[in-house]
């Protein structure tokens, strides 16, 4: 394993900084001007984590590909972290927001949009094991998972929920919770805010640790276990064999709901890991992709659980919308209208295929460099999603993960890819595949990537 050299990064990240300024001049002065009345000077606070001195600014973006506004096109593999999986603007979803956009947005009403997406969700994530089947929409995941617990704990009675350590489902109180050194449950790092201690609401167990689960499950207290079937937002952390399994068994046993949140992996296929694994959950939640960008999210639920909630909720309707369940702009005209057109015509079967063919091309690729010049580092894959992480081996659950970072390398390591003309999340080494992504586009990553790597490691001893 060759071993980063600290001052070498520093060195090497200033230059990129530094080519990063000459190169985008007209952003650099937009992100002055934005200063004077925008927070962080950008429109939500997460944007002032792109490395470098400013984000760029869009200018505009197609397919997978995006121009910033000194006229620079770039690779996007960011894919705005998911909500773009389907490619920037596509045809489809476009014609379909304009004729929709001209005859109503929203008017808390439903049309017939609403309940084709209902169906193809079902069919998606209904099939098989899965009997999923009833759906509400939202305006984003966290939303949806809110709902979901909120449901959960009035049709169970119980207070809890369980959450993986080092999961993130959106900003849902709830999931902000870790294992403290001691395995005591506390706040997770940089939470802003919280409204309780966490260990009233939450238990915190390891991903992969079926014993963990067990006794959190023991305790009764339990209404929902919600998890995603592999962890994303702390780098990939995939399933060991039987472990989801081994969940949906003891969730049974327990009374406690079982909620597949495929916010991101719906990059596994059509129908996420629930479909590509056969995986039997009481409530799948979606969200970011199936819009084409326009905001969209939903729940489905099992038929018996979705008349409980019917039943005990809304036998007259007077209190139907002061429960903490729905939202005005949930369900709208537009939302709707985007998310058939691009469940139907956009995110089909093929194009799963062929963004999956290009996420291991990315995946081989980076292992190759990585191989090639003794870094030590490793690569996991989920179907049109692959990420690069700086331990030797795939981590077996989040803290390990957490472990195993590096921000000032991941820093690094996306500036040069933004230098040259890549774009990564900023949250971590990921790359995601669209249905408009080429292999050119790949290799193109390839090549910066290995430039990167014979930089940081010139003159090391391996």
């Amino acid at each position: 394993m060759t071993a980063v050299d600290r001052a070498r990064l520093a060195e090497l990240t200033a230059r990129e900084a530094a080519a990063l300024v000459a190169l985008h001049p007209r952003c650099a002065a937009l992100a002055d001007e934005a200063r004077a009345h925008l927070a962080y000077g950008v429109p939500m606070s997460w944007m002032a984590k792109w490395p470098g001195p400013f984000p760029i600014s869009m200018a505009s973006a197609a397919g997978a590909h995006l121009t910033c506004a000194d006229g620079i096109e770039l690779v996007d593999l960011c894919l705005g972290d998911t909500g773009a999986m389907c490619g920037h603007s596509p045809a489809p979803t476009v014609a379909a927001i304009t004729e929709q956009a001209s005859r109503g947005i929203t008017a808390m009403l439903p049309t017939p949009d609403a309940a084709a997406v209902a169906a193809e969700l079902t069919a998606r994530f209904g099939a098989g094991p899965s009997r999923v089947a009833r759906w509400q929409l939202t305006l984003t995941a966290t939303d949806a998972n809110r709902h979901v617990l909120r449901l959960a704990r009035h049709l169970t009675g119980r207070p809890k929920v369980v959450v993986m350590d080092h999961c993130y489902h959106g900003t849902v109180d709830e999931a902000y919770a870790t294992l403290g050194p001691d395995g005591a449950v506390v706040e997770r790092r940089g939470s802003i805010g919280a409204p309780v201690d966490p260990a009233l609401t939450t238990l915190v167990v390891p991903f992969n640790d079926v014993a963990a689960m067990a006794a959190a499950l023991a305790t009764g207290e339990v209404a929902a276990v919600l998890t995603e079937p592999a962890l994303t937002n702390v780098g990939i952390v995939l399933p060991e064999p039987g472990y989801l399994d081994a969940v949906r068994a003891l969730t049974r046993a327990a009374g406690a709901w079982f909620v597949i949140d495929e916010t991101h992996t719906l990059c596994a296929g059509p129908g996420g890991c629930t479909a590509a694994w056969g995986l039997d959950p009481d409530v799948v939640v979606v969200g970011k992709t199936i819009g084409g960008g326009v905001p969209i999210a939903a729940f489905g639920l099992i038929p018996e659980l979705a008349a409980q909630v019917e039943r005990t909720i809304t036998a007259d309707g007077e209190d139907i919308d002061v429960g903490g369940v729905g939202g005005t702009l949930a369900g709208n005209a537009l939302s709707s209208a985007a998310a058939r057109a691009t469940l139907t015509q956009v995110l089909t079967p093929a194009a799963f295929t062929s963004m999956t063919t290009l996420a291991d091309r990315w995946a081989d690729g980076v292992q190759g460099v990585i191989d090639a010049y003794q870094l030590g580092w490793h690569v996991v894959r989920l179907g049109a999603r692959a990420e690069y992480a700086f331990g030797a081996e795939p981590p077996r659950d989040g803290a390990q993960s957490a472990a195993e970072d590096d921000f000032p390398l991941q820093q690094y390591l996306h500036l040069q890819a933004l230098t040259h003309g890549v774009l990564l999340t900023p949250f971590h080494n990921m790359a995601l595949m669209c249905p408009a992504t080429t292999a050119a586009d790949v290799d193109r990553h390839t090549t910066a990537f290995a430039a990167a790597a014979a930089d940081l490691t010139a003159g090391a001893d391996a």
